[in-house]
């Protein structure tokens, strides 16, 4: 079935709105149910467009009808509201024309080829390819010049290199993509960098950022690995049980400041997790009788929506501009 029949929107105008009004639109990948209720009940209260995320792996995780059947609950929610929002189905990082096909099918209106560690050739030609496919439907598309560092689900790469602004024009200009993922500092994973004691966070390379913002004035871009890993809660997890040791996030205050410019999506995905089994972990350590997943799941979840909706507000700038 077709996007459009389901109720979901591709990124165009989200991205329009977003460029002129200086805020990126949240794109949160999600696992599971409960995320999902999570993501949209937050971007519910806080009228915020919102990008559903899920990367082939949580494809396969949860099965193609599934998905389908959850996406689908999501938007009839959101439709059903006396103040509906804007909301994409996007997939996160597609690894082929195969997949982002097959994506296109159960529904998705935004779908993402990452070329990004092929030579800028093959990336232009396997790119070029999705996007020729996904406009024959309306499908937006993301594509990458880039590399970031780390891993997150399906995604794995040891070192990072910094977009070149001087290919990004070629790129955008061959492919006809509708969005740019690019690499300025962030990375995927729990642990984004390595700091020595004493040490701050680097800056993000807003140098790189205006670069790409001149050569292609107006067009969105995109950050991705952009959890901050709250101290808040990494502590929570090594509290009871867990062991995440090093973690560190992108500072909350610089990614603002991204979305203050070009930068039109903003993707997290690991501080969710982070918030989840950080709750699953404490309630379970406290209370050893619990054995009703309802009663650490359904908690994880109501402080997973009070994190969405912080960031919204605070971070992205997106609260109140559905």
């Amino acid at each position: 079935m077709h996007y459009k029949e389901i109720g979901f929107v591709n990124t165009k105008e989200m991205f329009r709105r977003a460029y002129e009004g200086g805020y990126a639109v949240p794109a949160y990948n999600f696992i599971n149910m409960e995320q999902l209720q999570a993501i949209v009940a937050a971007c519910m209260e806080s009228r915020s467009p919102v990008i559903l995320q899920a990367s082939k792996r949580v494809r396969q995780y949860v099965g193609r009808e599934f998905m389908k059947s959850m996406s689908r609950a999501a938007i009839e929610l959101i439709r059903q509201s006396d103040t509906p929002i804007p909301c994409a189905l996007h997939l996160d990082h597609g690894d082929s024309l195969e997949e982002c096909k097959r994506s296109i099918e159960d529904g998705f209106s935004s779908v993402m080829i990452d070329g990004s560690a092929l030579p800028l050739d093959e990336n232009i030609r396997v790119t070029k390819n999705v996007v020729d496919y996904a406009h024959e439907f309306d499908v937006t598309v993301e594509g990458e010049l880039g590399v970031l560092s780390g891993l997150e689900d399906d995604v794995t790469r040891e070192k990072s290199r910094y977009t070149d602004p001087s290919s990004v024009e070629e790129f955008v200009d061959k492919t006809g993509v509708d969005s740019l993922a690019v690499s300025i500092g962030t990375a995927h994973g729990v642990t984004k960098v390595k700091l020595k004691p004493g040490e701050s966070w680097p800056s993000l390379r807003f140098d790189i950022l205006k670069e790409i913002e001149i050569k292609i004035p107006g067009f969105p871009i995109v950050l991705h690995g952009s959890s901050s890993i709250s101290q808040e809660y990494t502590d929570m997890v090594n509290k009871y049980g867990g062991n995440i040791q090093g973690a560190v996030g992108i500072p909350e205050e610089q990614i603002r400041k991204a979305c203050r410019s070009c930068v039109c999506k903003v993707n997290i995905a690991t501080d969710s997790l982070l918030v989840m089994t950080a709750v699953i972990r404490k309630i379970l350590h406290e209370d050893t009788t619990v054995f009703d997943p309802r009663k650490y799941i359904g908690p994880a979840r109501d402080e997973l929506v009070k994190m969405y909706i912080k960031k919204n507000k605070e971070v992205l700038g997106s609260a109140y501009k559905a």
